[in-house]
């Protein structure tokens, strides 16, 4: 029989039993406290937002912008939910000035936006275009006015149409292209912007563009080509490092936004913490691995077998040119366990009931946050870390008051930063967190059915309403610290 039943058949109220008659003879009660410790961030930490051209931005065919593969992808039918295109966004391009407005009013100190390659070459190579670098300069000294800094990502999946033409990613040559552009680009705003990446998310692009076809340019390629392919775009990666170090200004530091498996122990044991461990070196074997370890793993390779890609010990060097730091775009875990096959571990799919957010894939594992940073500075002896991408998709409404109460969003973000809290007091070197995302926006394939921002967006009228999770995050960044 329960408790609340007891009470009921004996005659007495939930509230009949004081507290005190609970204690010991003598002990007087005393306040309830949480449990819990506030979690302070070090000093300085930045603490910012993250977004991309052509999600946010619209003025599609403006001030000389060129077509790029999502302007295509997202104009053919079916592509993307409800026909959605970038065409117009959030409209980011004419209204930045009022969106960095709310970026200050929450506090933000720092920004991570990308370039539209477009916008700066509108047909990938050839003349650059004025007007495109003249709106990310008034875009960077906007920021700089606002004292927020600018964290500049110079590609975001949004690959020049007339490069895709000649074969995209799978020709070499666009990797010399997107060097030429970066270098270019970091020539202009290096005076300004100290730290830039060269790509966001290179497993994205590769596998969901090229592989499964469900984003742009939606090609279904045979796994040789698809690990050539991969292969190019990594060392694109690494001839723009070289590239932002040639032409940027002194003091330029150089990084990538990777989205690494984040392998998580599935139990906190060492069988299982070494499993992560070698999980986080084979499930990113053809990303960030190959990136700092300038090879592709023995096991790679032979998964692969004659699928794999070609090669020169040359390239090789050149993807694992030295980066200045490290960002993570980290959403969901890897569960990891160990076992006795080759690789010595095995990924635990999660079961049907597995927790998750508004959209499917985003699986709700806050302890992803602490251990993919930490495997990262361990293994590779990463000596700066950002996370440059955390965030949370909701099924957001204005209430008939005119809010929004996404308290799902609430919880993830005080789950997951209390777990990055944790591996920052274990010393690992984290020096700033990007939410994505400060604006709802086009959701690339998503269209605009799924939002990720702390201000809603009125599609329609481009007004601006932050959530709770803004009124959250605002807290967080004001006292420095989660609770």
């Amino acid at each position: 029989m329960n408790r609340r039943k007891f009470l009921q058949t004996s005659g007495l109220s939930l509230g009949a039993w004081p507290l005190a008659s609970l204690l010991p003879a003598g002990a007087r009660a005393q306040p309830l406290q949480s449990a819990a410790q506030p979690s302070s961030f070090p000093k300085g930490f930045l603490w910012g937002s993250a977004t991309a051209s052509y999600q946010v931005e619209g003025a599609a065919h403006q001030s000389g912008r060129g077509p790029s593969v999502w302007d295509t992808f997202s104009h053919t039918p079916g592509k993307t939910f409800n026909g959605d295109t970038g065409d117009v966004a959030d409209d980011f391009y004419h209204l930045f000035p009022n969106d960095i407005k709310l970026m200050k009013g929450l506090g933000l100190t720092t920004c991570r936006f990308s370039v539209a390659w477009t916008r700066i070459f509108p047909g990938g190579v050839g003349q650059p275009n004025q007007q495109g670098i003249d709106f990310y300069s008034r875009l960077v000294d906007a920021l700089l006015a606002a004292g927020i800094q600018p964290y500049c990502t110079l590609y975001h999946w949004d690959l020049p149409q007339a490069l895709q033409d000649r074969g995209g990613w799978e020709n070499r040559d666009t990797a010399k292209a997107f060097a030429e552009y970066a270098g270019f680009t970091a020539g202009a705003l290096s005076d300004r912007v100290k730290h830039f990446m060269t790509m966001n998310e290179i497993r994205s692009f590769v596998e969901l563009g090229y592989e499964q076809g469900i984003h742009a340019p939606g090609l279904r390629l045979d796994s040789q080509r698809v690990a050539q392919l991969n292969h190019y775009a990594v060392l694109a990666h690494g001839m723009s490092v070289q590239a932002i170090r040639a032409h940027g200004k002194p003091g330029t530091k150089v990084g990538i936004a990777d989205n690494v498996q984040g392998t998580v122990p599935v139990v906190e044991v060492p069988k299982h913490i070494e499993a992560a461990r070698r999980a986080m070196r084979e499930q990113n074997a053809s990303f960030l691995t190959v990136i700092e370890e300038g090879r592709y793993t023995d096991l790679y390779l032979k998964r692969l077998g004659a699928n794999a890609p070609k090669f020169t010990a040359e390239e090789m060097q050149v993807i694992a040119s030295p980066m200045d730091f490290v960002g993570l775009n980290i959403y969901q875990p890897t569960y990891i366990r160990a076992d006795d096959s080759e690789t010595g571990y095995a990924v635990i799919d999660p079961p049907s009931s597995f927790p998750h957010m508004y959209s499917p894939w985003l699986y709700v594992g806050p302890e992803v946050l602490y251990w993919a940073p930490k495997l990262v500075a361990d293994i590779w002896k990463v000596k700066e870390l950002y996370i440059t991408e955390n965030g949370a998709s909701a099924a957001d409404a204005i209430a008939p008051d005119g809010e929004v109460y996404d308290s799902d969003r609430v919880m993830y973000l005080r789950n997951y930063l209390t777990q990055l809290h944790r591996a920052i007091a274990e010393g690992v070197p984290v020096r700033g967190y990007f939410l994505w995302s400060l604006l709802d926006n086009f959701e690339w394939a998503d269209g605009y059915s799924k939002r990720f921002g702390i201000v809603y967006v009125d599609f329609a009228t481009q007004k601006r309403t932050p959530k709770l999770s803004a009124t959250f995050y605002k807290k967080v960044i004001r006292d420095n610290l989660v609770k």
